[in-house]
């Protein structure tokens, strides 16, 4: 395993492995790598010649300062575990490297850059197009992973790249974006990064996150979805020591929130909880339907 820290050289690599008719998948993280990541990258691994692994933890897609530096870093640890796994390259860079000027490009892609995450946290998408935007030009991927659990996410990188496509970017045609389901510990907590930044008390009630969703779903089979929403929410906020910040359920599609079961064919509750003193941003999806 290769760990290359500047864009000329990546572009390089790359280039070579196209040469050889090489397919290229493409894992974009932020570091802290736990099993969930491992996931996306042994699926890599097994569906192409070569997988290349970021590791960057992008600046512009956080709208707290201290949340970015709160952020885990842990390059070393995450390098054993992705030469371990079969990754072939860790893309390390510089900030200075990703961004040797500032980024003034605006992604624009209502509703599903505008509700939940894009309402409560202005401007993180646009950072998230930002850098996944770049990795894609800098690695140019056959396929690219994404965990479920950022489920709205994956729909607006999808939009994203939709967008691309109509600008003829050949890059973009050719990519496939490859959604991957959620990892949860035994007590179904959704694997995260910022999972290690818990005390041991708010790690003990951050299953009751997955545990309200789940009996949600068997009580959605005989009330409506506002019922639903408010169940869900009342469960957790319950708990002392997390609050609901939002949880609505959507067109899994749009991302547009429903009113009824019969509203889309599939349906989506996604949820952000503030879980414990500092507090700790936790999110998590399920699906209804």
């Amino acid at each position: 395993m290769e760990i290359i820290n500047s864009v000329k050289e990546l572009k390089a690599k790359v280039s070579a492995l196209r040469s050889d008719n090489k397919t290229v998948g493409l894992v974009p993280t932020m570091g802290a790598l736990h099993a969930g990541h491992a996931s996306l990258v042994s699926r890599s691994v097994k569906e192409n010649d070569a997988t290349v692994v970021s590791v960057f933890v992008n600046p512009t897609q956080f709208n707290d300062k201290k949340d970015l530096q709160a952020y885990p870093r842990t390059l070393e640890a995450d390098c054993a575990l992705l030469e371990s796994i079969g990754a072939d390259y860790v893309f390390a860079p510089s900030v200075e490297e990703v961004y040797p000027e500032p980024d003034t490009r605006t992604f624009s892609y209502p509703p599903t850059d505008t509700v939940m995450e894009g309402a409560f946290r202005p401007g993180h998408f646009n950072g998230v197009c930002q850098i996944v935007s770049k990795l894609f030009m800098f690695v140019e991927p056959d396929r690219a992973y994404f965990g479920e659990k950022d489920f709205q996410q994956i729909a607006v990188i999808k939009a994203m790249v939709a967008d691309y496509v109509a600008q003829d970017a050949e890059w973009a045609k050719r990519l496939d974006i490859c959604p991957c389901p959620i990892v949860r510990e035994e007590d179904g907590l959704a694997l995260s990064s910022r999972n290690t930044l818990l005390a041991d008390n708010e790690r003990a009630i951050a299953p009751n996150i997955y545990k309200a969703l789940k009996a949600s779903v068997e009580y959605s089979k005989t009330h409506t979805v506002e019922e639903t929403k408010q169940f869900a929410i009342e469960e957790i906020n319950a708990v002392e020591g997390l609050e609901v910040q939002y949880y609505d359920i959507v067109n899994a599609l749009t991302l547009e929130s429903v009113a009824s079961w019969d509203d889309a064919e599939h349906i989506q509750g996604c949820i952000t909880v503030f879980c414990g003193a500092t507090p700790i941003r936790l999110i998590d999806n399920i699906n209804y339907k």
